[in-house]
């Protein structure tokens, strides 16, 4: 069995802080050809677009944004652990939307 790669510190600061709302285009950014930070950059940028148009929407859209905030704590904690944890249901919307992001905008 192959053994994998275990995330740097400094990447599993970058991973995490990519759940910090709009600090996940900064770190798809800063370290996009970073395997590990990409996938929490990714996943990060998703609920940062899913969340936007939530907050102008009275209680369902307050509790879909702390559905959210849920998600983005458990990020946090796994991408500080070194895990790569998908998203429930939007894992691969996550990888398909950071990889149109990064190539629309040309990073």
């Amino acid at each position: 069995m192959a053994e994998t790669k275990k995330p740097s510190v400094e990447e599993k600061i970058w991973g995490a802080s990519s759940y910090l709302w709009v600090l996940s285009l900064v770190v798809l950014a800063a370290r996009k050809n970073n395997n590990f930070v990409r996938f929490h950059a990714n996943q990060g940028l998703l609920l940062f677009a899913l969340s936007i148009p939530f907050i102008f929407i009275p209680l369902v859209g307050w509790f879909v944004n702390l559905l959210i905030a849920v998600a983005c704590i458990a990020g946090i904690i796994k991408s500080l652990q070194g895990e790569k944890w998908e998203l429930p249901l939007l894992a691969e919307t996550a990888k398909t939307f950071g990889n149109w992001v990064a190539k629309t905008i040309k990073l």
